[in-house]
């Protein structure tokens, strides 16, 4: 995999090889930052299920004040601080843990200016994770969404703004603003 843009664009990262991985697609990540270029630099950034990573890695990438990544699975994890080592990045936080429990027991994510919601498919995530951030995220907060075709969004709440999306034939991505 490789970092699409910013300072270290055309860096080339590992990710852990861990069932249901699904590292962001290189075109699905030029096409979300380009949509979020102007909200990203000098921002706090929330990676909920990271994965390997790649879009916490593109945000730091951009000039992100600081990064925290959350992921369950250790090797991912430890794919992610070896990369985070290997780009010196010091601006990043990794947490191994289940990101459900982590945004649950977490009082507040209105320090996040934005939050990137990919959780893994077909495991019924995407919807506890939206109720807790919609209690605790700030308005004009960005929350970016990837989810399997066809998925079930209606635990959007009614006051995220659907600012852009992107259907393709498995998945469909979307970003909201929190109002």
């Amino acid at each position: 995999m490789r970092i699409i843009g910013g300072d270290w664009r055309s860096r080339r990262i590992q990710f852990a090889d861990a069932p249901g991985l699904r590292p962001t697609m290189d075109k699905v990540r030029e096409t979300v930052f380009n949509w979020l270029q102007w909200d990203i630099e000098g921002k706090l950034i929330l990676d909920c299920f990271a994965g390997s990573g790649a879009l916490g890695y593109e945000a730091l990438s951009r000039g992100a004040k600081e990064v925290t990544f959350l992921e369950f699975n250790a090797s991912a994890v430890r794919c992610i601080r070896e990369s985070l080592e290997s780009l010196n990045a010091s601006n990043a936080q990794v947490h191994q843990t289940d990101a459900i429990a982590w945004l649950t027991q977490k009082s507040e994510l209105a320090q996040f200016d934005v939050i990137f919601l990919d959780p893994p498919f077909g495991r019924d995530l995407l919807k506890p994770a939206v109720e807790i951030i919609a209690e605790k995220a700030q308005v004009g907060c960005l929350v970016y969404v990837e989810v399997e075709a066809n998925a079930d969004l209606s635990c959007i709440p009614a006051n995220w703004l659907e600012t852009k999306r992107k259907d393709a034939k498995e998945f469909s991505f979307m970003v909201f603003e929190v109002e």
